[in-house]
């Protein structure tokens, strides 16, 4: 059965196009995991974060986001059946599926299929399908144990993988085990970006109103900390700080430290000749950790008792104080597993099958941060609160406090754990049954139906010492959470219309209660397949998809929280201090259970010409939209947009200005204290937007003998985007996001691998081209930007062999020096540079 239909075929290829990834493709083209292998499908033309991408939302998982749709647009299966979302949502704002602890040691084959697809699996099929097809079937063990590490330091590496199965009498069994770990690659580890010349301030003292530093032009004190890089800078206003120029890069994590226990087992009980009893279970124990800044302290603005003037300090605590970097790591824990029972059975002289099937998955994630409490930092620094004057409290510091580095006693005195516990959960019961309905001149008409009864939710308790005060300069976090319930019918027919003309038609019907509300969704599926030739194939489909809301979008409470690298455009216009950088921006964002479903829209056409078993060649159109689109408005161009309404770029009467300016809270113009200063934005979710892309996915393969010298075979893949335009509600203007340089994302993507197997030798080379993206300034495009990966295995005997495979072979990096500091383009590109693996792999039994 492929993915697409619930109908089995002999014939792959249907009227949507299916991509294929092996069990073999993933290690011989150097793909790390399941993301990495998705990651360069070329379909995948939207940007996301993860664990390898440093300042990042999710560093403890990876998502994928075809048609650059969003990481909620695309439904990921596993054998077929609906998984745990992760439990905190990509960016704040969706719910998405983790791809980061499925065992690779445990797959069969991955299959992508492009396009809308909610008649045959429901809800989240918009953008396409992922469905991660496992191993069956085994026989003996494998053993498989491989080491690694980045030529230009960090990230050494380390995995043991272990599968086996056999049959006894009725009983089939199979279990997968995989153990990772791998250490951190650091900024510091990377030449090009291991240091931060703008600088960042280790201790000042500041007058608030006047902007004038308080300090002289020494820094004896701290001159000692971060590497011996600290020193005195003036101040535009008078007055002096330090400063030091290595701040980013020792704390920040260009890839997260990890490991990984992810393992499987299932079983299938032969109980007649065709009926039989299955059961899997696949589990996964994760632990990772990251880190993304330094901690700091800055004091409230307050009334100095000796000076009688209004005061502001600022400490930025080093490396050397703290006990090392990792010491402020934040830590992730994570428990993840999916479980199945069912029946199958063939009804006695029939075609007909059925299966009856239960699957329960949860996901628990535990995110522990280290922060300081109020009355400790606060004592150590200003001392005994006198007070208040003019609404300003009042306090008698000593200066030299200030200066001094702490011991790292008194820094582990200052500190406490706070634990965030995330949980998610998604249980589906279905029946699913197959077979021919009668007998056209063409061949028989077959069906597939389905019914399915599923619930999820989610839950996200935050550690109580959020909302105590005994925390400082920590947001409140509150607790949400939610369920909602799912009832789905759906049918599917294939119609042999001519020996040479296959139509397809499916039809669901989905309803979801939640919040005291039902949301009922009602799409079809059309397709047909036209074979003039047993060489060509002509395809199209046609479909209505939807996506009922996230359940983040609808129970999520309050939420204040922050961007961690954002710049505040109309700050920077103004001279506002550090807003030309990209900082800590706050935001609010709350949900509502008053949101509609997505409803979508998907066609696509094209042709597979095969003219014979050596090579085939693929072309398809595609076209997706989206109505009703659920938005949580983008913080950067939130902020561009704030920054035009208020200097004349765009029209400030406009409704687009009106709703940016009733976003965006700063400080008035004239303000006595930090005027214009950005406190926060608000951020929370509509049902206003329209999506619209398109494009062109091109394939290829071809197959030839070389004689005495082997065979090699070669893949090819392209996609084109040819428009994509967004628009965020009715009163908004459309606006092209292929081209705009407010967007990220990739226009073009090729991948293209050559293979050569030889005797005992086996080796392939792997290239991905990422078209131009927008750099980091918005003025301009990076150039287009390609990845070579190789491998090569050595089968020594029947049952041994050895490989060695090189990520990255010619050790380049996309560098983006465009708007300074990190100097790469963050979510688009990795920062590892060349990386290579040695492993040996064994195999014990039959």
């Amino acid at each position: 059965m492929v993915t697409g239909s619930r109908i089995p075929r002999a014939q792959q290829e249907g009227p949507s196009p299916v991509t294929v990834i092996s069990s073999e493709e993933i290690q011989n083209r150097g793909y790390r995991n399941v993301f990495e292998a998705l990651q360069t499908q070329t379909q995948n033309t939207g940007m996301t974060q993860g664990e390898d991408y440093g300042n990042t939302w999710q560093p403890a998982a990876n998502a994928l986001n075809l048609r650059d749709l969003g990481p909620n647009h695309t439904l990921v299966l596993i054998n077929g059946r609906r998984v745990a979302d992760y439990p905190t949502a990509y960016g704040g704002s969706v719910n998405f599926t983790n791809l980061a602890n499925i065992p690779a040691v445990m797959i069969d084959r991955i299959e992508i299929l492009s396009g809308g697809a909610s008649a045959i699996y429901g809800s989240d099929a918009i953008a396409g399908v992922v469905n991660i097809v496992l191993k069956k079937k085994f026989d003996g063990v494998d053993v498989n144990l491989r080491a690694g590490t980045t030529e230009r330091g960090g990230g050494d590496n380390q995995r043991l993988q272990l599968v086996g199965g056999g049959a006894t009498g009725d009983f089939e069994g199979l279990f997968g085990l995989q153990v990772e770990q791998r250490q951190p690659v650091w900024a510091n580890q990377r030449g090009f970006m291991d240091s931060y010349p703008d600088g960042n301030n280790v201790g000042y003292r500041l007058n608030p109103q006047s902007g004038r530093y308080l300090g002289d032009a020494s820094c004896a004190g701290l001159g000692g900390l971060f590497g011996g890089n600290v020193a005195p800078v003036p101040g535009a206003r008078g007055g002096y700080r330090c400063m030091t120029d290595q701040y980013y890069n020792n704390y920040w994590t260009l890839q997260t430290k990890k490991e990984n226990y992810d393992g499987y087992a299932g079983g299938t009980w032969h109980l007649s000749d065709s009926g039989k009893l299955f059961a899997d279970l696949l589990f996964g124990f994760d632990h990772l950790q990251n880190n993304t800044r330094g901690p700091s302290f800055t004091s409230p603005d307050f009334i100095n008792a000796s000076s009688g003037d209004l005061e502001r300090w600022y400490r930025l605590f080093s490396p050397e104080e703290i006990g090392g970097k990792s010491s402020n790591n934040s830590k992730w824990r994570e428990v993840s597993w999916t479980g199945t029972l069912g029946y199958s059975d063939r009804v006695a002289n029939t075609s007909w099958e059925y299966e009856l099937a239960a699957t329960r998955s949860e996901y628990r994630s535990d995110r522990t941060t280290r922060y300081t409490p109020a009355a400790g930092i606060l004592d150590l620094y200003l001392g005994r609160k006198l007070g208040e004057r003019d609404g300003y409290p009042v306090y008698d510091p000593d200066p030299a406090r200030l200066g001094r580095p702490l011991s790292e006693e008194e820094w582990r005195s200052l500190r406490r754990n706070v634990t965030q516990h995330s949980e998610s959960y998604s249980q589906t019961y279905s029946f699913t049954g197959n077979g021919e309905l009668f007998d056209l001149p063409a061949g028989p008409v077959a069906f597939a139906g389905v019914l399915e009864v599923g619930k999820q939710g989610y839950r996200i308790r935050p550690d109580s010492q959020y909302n105590d005060g005994s925390l400082y300069n920590v947001s409140k976090a509150s607790s949400s959470g939610g369920s909602r319930d799912r009832y789905a019918a759906g049918g599917e027919f294939s119609i042999p219309l001519h020996d040479t003309l296959l139509a397809s038609a499916a039809g669901r019907w989905d309803q979801y209660r939640f919040s005291g509300r039902t949301e009922e969704q009602t799409t079809y599926n059309l397709g047909l397949e036209w074979r003039p030739l047993t060489s060509l194939l002509l395809r199209g489909s046609y479909g209505t998809s939807f996506r009922a809301p996230d359940l983040n979008y609808i129970y999520q409470a309050d939420a204040n929280g922050y961007y961690p690298a954002q710049k505040d455009y109309y700050g920077c216009e103004k001279g506002v201090d550090g807003a030309c950088k990209n900082g800590r921006v706050d935001y609010v964002q709350s949900g509502t259970p008053d949101l509609k479903s997505e409803r979508g829209r998907y066609w696509s056409y094209g042709f597979v010409w095969s003219p014979s078993s050596r090579f085939d060649f693929s072309a398809d159109y595609y076209h997706i939209q989206i109505d009703d689109l659920l938005t949580t408005l983008d913080p950067d161009k939130l902020l561009r947009d704030e920054a035009a309404c208020r200097s004349g770029g765009l029209d400030p009467d406009s409704a687009q200005c009106r709703d940016t300016l009733a976003r965006v809270e700063r400080n008035a113009g004239d303000a006595s204290v930090d005027p214009n200063r950005l406190n926060k934005v608000y951020v929370n979710a509509i049902n206003a937007a329209k999506e619209r892309t398109s494009g062109i996915d091109l394939r290829s393969n071809i197959r030839w003998g070389a004689g005495d010298y082997g065979a090699f075979s070669s893949t090819l893949g392209y996609t084109l985007v040819l428009s994509h335009d967004y628009k965020q509600s009715d009163d908004y203007p459309s606006e092209n996001q292929r081209d705009s340089l407010d967007s990220h994302d990739w226009r073009s993507k090729l991948n293209a691998s050559l293979t050569w197997d030889y005797a005992q030798f086996t080796s392939t080379l792997f290239a991905v081209r990422y078209g131009s993206v927008t750099n980091a300034a918005g003025s301009g495009r990076l150039s287009p930007w390609t990845v070579f990966n190789a491998s090569a295995r050595y089968r020594l005997n029947e049952r041994a062999s050895v490989g060695l495979t090189v990520n990255n072979l010619l050790d380049q990096i996309k560098e983006d020096d465009s708007d300074g500091w990190p100097y790469y383009p963050t979510g688009n590109y990795d920062a590892m540079g060349r990386q290579w693996w040695l492993d040996f792999s064994y195999h014990f039994g039959g």
